[in-house]
């Protein structure tokens, strides 16, 4: 057995089951964003989590077929902005399938380069972290990047509501 195979006699779960199951688990919007030498892209990622505090480590997860994937496995730098509530329409063009550049997505909202990863970083995100990853590991259809977070260039104020994915929509905190 390999680690990707599930112990025995544990069954298998359906994947419109597991999907549905796993919308019920409420969690953060956020957008990375990778610089790829040519242009800039992005997407929304909710598979994001805190795994370290010494030394700063976060986790995401993004699909491996992707070319976020691709870009991240070259470049092995990117920035996550973490979304505020009123960002529903940033996340929604950045799931969009053929979407066009990360700048062009970007055109009408603050942003700047960052300094370590030189991706896009959302001057009014709740919070932006840029990051160098430092491990990668193929999981399923999806490919983890545990990343050291290299810089936190925004930090929104306390209590600004943060934009959540609930039951496969956007939602408002509370």
């Amino acid at each position: 057995m390999t680690s990707g195979d599930p112990a025995p006699g544990t069954g298998t779960v359906a994947e419109a089951e597991f999907t549905s199951a796993m919308s019920r688990f409420a969690t953060g919007v956020t957008v990375v964003t990778v610089a790829d030498g040519r242009d800039d892209i992005g997407s929304t990622i909710s598979a994001f989590a805190s795994i370290s505090v010494d030394p700063p480590l976060v986790m995401v997860s993004v699909t491996a077929t992707s070319y976020v994937t691709e870009v991240i496995d070259r470049q092995r730098r990117f920035a996550v902005n973490v979304l505020r509530e009123r960002h529903r329409a940033i996340a929604g063009r950045f799931a969009a399938e053929g979407r066009p550049s990360a700048r062009l997505l970007l055109a009408n909202e603050p942003h700047h380069r960052g300094e370590h990863s030189g991706a896009l970083v959302l001057d009014e995100a709740l919070v932006s972290l840029e990051c160098a990853v430092t491990e990668r590991v193929a999981a399923g259809d999806h490919v983890v990047y545990l990343a050291a977070v290299t810089a936190i260039p925004v930090a929104g104020a306390l209590g600004e509501a943060p934009l959540i994915r609930y039951a496969g929509r956007y939602r408002a905190l509370g």
